[in-house]
């Protein structure tokens, strides 16, 4: 019944094609929605992705890079005392308001001031050594490509924040955030625009096993204040975890992927019912000739895997272009191999359960229907 179902979908294809792009379609959908929940979301992310660091530490209960607190500077000495850590740098954080020019209006801007020598960590993943060192000029900022309509100046200009002068030298990609525009400076620049004192520290071990041991020794040493130390992919997970929990966003996603789901196996179902409606004849006839209905549902199955399959390959292509596209554009997207599994398994589910609701085609697949 299988090699049947195949020879049917190779010989018949032009009545299958509607249900193969109804599966690639939904396919695409599935998969460029996982993309942007990728992109976007792991923006909140971007300052520890982007950066070298192994530990970070913050305020205790930090639940987002974007919510950090002052934290006291003193506890650089503590980290730098421990044998395992090779390197220490003071991270400072400004939630600032931009204008291009005095008296316009203005824009919410996260503000990294950063260690600008060769060797910092911070960011050194999408900032290269030269657009560092340019950070050692007084008051120089580095924004994302993306956003320098937002912001309403060129390289070279001069803007405010927070009614202090600073000058863009330079843009870079990849550095978009999740509600608000990232801009980048040096510790002195951050410290001449807000001293409200050091956010983060973020340190490197040197060897990645000795991570969690660093962090339980280091931990709970009252004398140096409210403090708590994370390992880079903790707190880049517990960034992005508030961004889609804990602000009701996820749950939106979430319901939309439903809706996604439900959408494509009702659109699917429908076109491969038409083709089972359209093959009772022939199904009618393997029924009398003693194919019994659990025969034939294995047919339709083995055609919805078929189609699956088909759809698979259709959406793919698709997105792969649509993913090719967004980048040029600097749409924040991303996709693991983990999650393009899931989508892969999310679509040929949705062919089976397709060929589910199809089957109900197969009531019309009466012998009797052959006499009329």
């Amino acid at each position: 019944m299988v090699a049947l179902a195949r020879k049917t979908l190779f010989r018949e294809w032009s009545r299958f094609v509607p249900a193969i792009l109804a599966i690639g379609f939904a396919g695409v959908l599935l998969v460029m929605q996982a993309a942007l929940v990728l992109g976007i979301f792991g923006s909140a992310a971007i300052y520890v992705n982007a950066s070298s660091a192994d530990i970070w530490v913050g305020y205790p209960g930090t639940q987002s890079v974007s919510l950090g607190r002052s934290i006291n500077r003193d506890i650089e000495m503590l980290l730098r005392m421990d044998t395992e850590i090779s390197q220490v740098e003071p991270v400072f954080w400004v939630d600032g308001d931009w204008r291009a020019a005095q008296g316009q209006g203005g824009v919410s801007i996260y503000l990294t001031g950063i260690n600008a020598q060769s060797n910092g960590m911070m960011f050194d993943h999408i900032l290269p050594p030269d657009l560092r060192q340019r950070l050692l000029e007084p008051n120089a900022v580095i924004v994302d490509r993306a956003d320098i309509d937002t912001l309403g100046v060129v390289v070279g200009d001069d803007a405010w924040i927070d009614g202090k002068k600073v000058h863009v030298v330079a843009t870079i990609a990849g550095l978009r955030a999740l509600g608000g525009v990232n801009v980048i400076a040096s510790e002195q620049t951050a410290q001449m625009l807000n001293n409200s004192g050091t956010t983060y520290l973020i340190a490197r071990v040197l060897h990645q096993d000795q991570i969690a041991p660093v962090i339980q020794r280091l931990s709970d040493h009252a004398t140096f204040g409210p403090y708590e130390l994370w390992s880079a992919e903790d707190f880049a997970w517990r960034s992005q975890r508030y961004w889609m929990l804990d602000t009701g966003a996820g749950a939106a996603v979430l319901f939309l992927a439903a809706i996604v789901f439900l959408v494509g196996a009702v659109i699917a179902s429908q076109a491969l019912t038409a083709v089972v409606v359209s093959s009772a004849r022939e199904y009618a006839t393997l029924n009398a000739l003693g194919a019994g209905i659990n025969a034939l549902r294995r047919v339709v199955l083995a055609q919805a895997a078929w189609i699956g399959g088909f759809g698979m390959i259709v959406g793919g292509v698709i997105s792969a272009v649509l993913l090719v596209t967004a980048q040029q554009f600097d749409v924040p997207i991303g996709m693991t191999p983990l999650v393009a599994v899931v989508c892969i398994g999310l679509v040929l589910g949705l062919a089976l359960v397709s060929g589910l609701i199809a089957m109900s085609g197969l009531l019309r697949a009466d012998p009797a229907i052959l006499m009329r």
